[in-house]
């Protein structure tokens, strides 16, 4: 199989190809009408897309007399990605279509405090052994998606004074990557990547959202115009630091006083119910308070909702969103959390901001953080930039379709 950047030559083919992303078939005068280009360049455009498999003839078409049109859809198996999603205690990881349709997923325990080589080795395992559990060989891999869980430099995809992630600091986790798969590495905070996880499986009709996780930070990943917002350096979402009081009694584990994370994250919310008397371990013993209709435990959590609220607003006013998505650890409690946000959200905003402004739970769930990450990558290889920048690369730019999983 030729590789995709030899075959991507001349202005316009990867262009052509966002059109056919949204898998509806459709003949070369449907794209001609569409685009205002010649049929001909339309065949031609469509001729280098079909010998890099990116789209795939479809039969169907309606004729109006003589031989049928032909007709051509996006191909979304014709390469794979590899998209692995970390948590403080755990790891995600999953081959993905260029659709971003799970093919196969794994998750197990792992603690990210043991550092970036032991991490990422593992990780690497972890996506040989998924390829060849899906059938598919590393030869197929044409990018890999990593979401962290601490803030990171995506120009670079190096992690920045991550809190929970000793030893990950400046790391070139990229770079580490490339040494076993030699594919472009995209690298982002957990946050964004679960935004962008939320939008393209749960709500791809909107393009102006805020996605927010709630657990033991508070962030939020910010989707404007259909684009993903990082803001100058990376820290766009951060809103978890936030300061929403002056009590000097309140210490975020930033250093700061009054962090909205340190009010009403899931931790700051079971220190102050065990302070009330109430038993709790943890996220787990404080959902399972709220379940059992603990009247402490739901007024806490409304409470958590009216002070995110509070920030809430702020966003809204700069930014106007249509959706705003709650998830994370405590998203299971999400009718309370949610009630406190419209609270406050819809007293404090003005009425156009508001009118259209739907506040919802997350529709996608735990899986949102992989599946974004893997649109990460499949973002950055099938941009009409990427495609076209292609051209003319040698033969062997991309590996052979033959080659094995490497060891």
């Amino acid at each position: 199989m030729p590789t995709i950047g030899t075959l991507l030559s001349g202005f316009g083919a990867g262009e052509l190809f966002q059109i056919l992303r949204d898998g509806v078939p459709r003949t070369r005068s449907e794209l001609s009408a569409l685009t205002g280009i010649s049929r001909a360049t339309i065949a031609t455009r469509l001729d280098e897309l079909l010998k890099a498999g990116l789209i795939t003839p479809v039969s169907g078409a309606v004729s109006t007399g003589g031989r049928p049109p032909a007709r051509v859809a996006f191909n979304p198996g014709a390469r794979i990605v590899a998209a692995a999603d970390f948590g403080a205690t755990h790891i995600t990881a999953a081959v993905i279509n260029l659709n971003g349709d799970l093919l196969v997923e794994r998750r197990l325990e792992w603690d990210i405090a043991v550092g970036p080589v032991s991490s990422l080795d593992r990780l690497a395992d972890i996506f040989r052994e998924l390829m060849q559990e899906a059938g598919r060989s590393a030869a197929e891999l044409v990018a890999i998606g990593i979401g962290l869980p601490g803030p990171v430099e995506h120009a670079t995809g190096r992690p920045t004074s991550p809190p929970i992630m000793p030893g990950w600091d400046g790391y070139d986790v990229p770079a580490h990557m490339r040494a076993t798969f030699d594919v472009p590495v995209l690298v982002d905070n957990d946050v964004n990547v679960m935004a962008l996880g939320e939008q393209s499986k749960g709500w791809p009709d909107s393009r102006d959202l805020i996605f927010v996780k709630v657990s033991t930070g508070i962030g939020a990943g910010i989707i404007s115009g259909g684009t993903l917002q990082r803001g100058a350096d990376g820290s766009a979402g951060d809103i978890g630091h936030i300061a929403i009081s002056q009590d000097e009694r309140i210490v975020c584990r930033c250093g700061n006083i009054g962090c909205l994370e340190a009010v009403a994250g899931a931790p700051a919310i079971a220190a102050a119910l065990m302070a009330e008397g109430l038993e709790l371990a943890g996220t787990p013993e404080l959902l399972a308070a709220v379940r059992s209709a603990d009247l402490r435990a739901m007024r806490a959590i409304r409470d958590a909702g009216r002070n995110i609220g509070q920030v809430l607003n702020m966003c809204v006013s700069i930014i106007n969103p249509s959706l705003i998505v709650i998830g994370g650890s405590l998203a299971e409690s999400a009718e309370l959390l949610i009630a406190g946000m419209r609270e406050v959200v819809y007293s404090r905003s003005m009425p156009l901001a508001t009118q259209h402004l739907t506040i919802a739970p997350a529709k996608v769930g735990p899986e949102a953080g992989v599946i974004g990450a893997g649109m990460l990558a499949i973002e950055h290889v099938l941009s009409p930039a990427a495609l076209d920048s292609q051209a003319g690369a040698p033969e062997n730019s991309l590996p052979s379709p033959t080659a094995a999983v490497p060891n």
